[in-house]
């Protein structure tokens, strides 16, 4: 029997997880479902009804147990408004057992209160050992299953908010990126970017996420466009390639006046011919013919 797909999403800017839904027919888009995980059984609203089914994840699919209730909705939003002081409380905990390196980000509650996650994150690689906080959390809330979860630096930038490095009032990764991409200097080289860690950081001290908005852009922009320190012939004679402007088309060329005096001036890529293939072709045509 073919499986009827999902997605589901547990945050409003959050990861979309793919279910099984063949046990709840007729889904929706904007409908809310209970759903088992492998953290336990969690409310998500549905965003995507998936036509072509993924491969079969290891451990094949999870899936919708129900349709979440109007009380469903109501115990979440219950157990969510007691979040900050369990955060608070895990804080104040975690400062008393002297975890300087350990900073409590968050405290998640499950829409029945039956879980509690703690996201933290830590300053150095090491590991720490949390399992006096963990137990001394359980002690605190000894109906609830407790869970200590790590996280890297995005997300914690992506949790906490605010202004982004650039100006923008509300940071990319809150705003709307699901899945953070791998970055890499290579991508602000391609670019042109300054690479001062001012231009190219985030708030979070990693790459910043935008720098692969445009980045296969400006890779496709660069095939056509002739390389540094290549010599070009331009309508204004010979000269030596110095930049190139990817998303305008355009060259930066080096040139010599006739007084010896260098300077430079932009063209558009299509007036330009590479030196080497005319200088072929000159070369070709001054050679002596071949007599049999």
């Amino acid at each position: 029997m073919q499986p009827n797909i999902i997605g589901v999403r547990f945050t409003k800017v959050g990861k979309i997880y793919h279910f099984d839904t063949s046990a709840v027919p007729d889904v929706g888009i904007g409908e809310h479902v209970i759903v088992d995980t492998s953290r336990g059984r969690h409310l998500g609203e549905v965003v995507q009804l998936v036509k072509e089914v993924p491969p079969k994840p290891d451990g094949g699919w999870r899936t919708v147990e129900r349709r979440a209730t109007p009380r469903d909705l109501l115990l979440l939003q219950s157990w969510q408004s007691r979040q900050t002081e369990a955060m608070i409380n895990c804080r104040a905990r975690a400062s008393e057992l002297g975890l300087k390196e350990v900073k409590i980000v968050a405290a998640e509650y499950n829409y029945d209160g039956s879980r509690l996650t703690f996201l933290f994150s830590t300053e150095g690689e090491e590991k720490v050992d949390l399992k006096s906080l963990k137990k001394d959390m359980h002690d605190l809330y000894p109906n609830t299953h407790i869970e200590m979860r790590q996280i890297g630096p995005r997300d914690v930038a992506k949790i906490l908010g605010g202004m982004g490095a650039c100006g923008l009032e509300t940071r990319c990764c809150s705003q709307f990126l699901t899945d953070f991409s791998p970055i890499s200097i290579k991508m602000a080289k391609e670019q042109g970017i300054s690479l001062t860690p001012n231009e190219i950081t985030g708030m979070c001290g990693r790459l910043r996420c935008c720098l692969i908005y445009e980045y296969e852009q400006y890779v496709e922009a660069r095939k056509h466009l002739p390389k540094r320190n290549k010599r070009v012939v331009t309508p204004r004679g010979e000269g030596k390639v110095v930049d190139v402007l990817p998303m305008n088309n355009k060259v930066i060329v080096l040139l010599e006046n006739e007084e010896g005096k260098r300077f430079t001036e932009i063209f558009d890529n299509q007036d330009l011919q590479p030196w080497d293939e005319l200088e072929a072709l000159r070369r070709k045509s001054q050679a002596p013919c071949d007599r049999h």
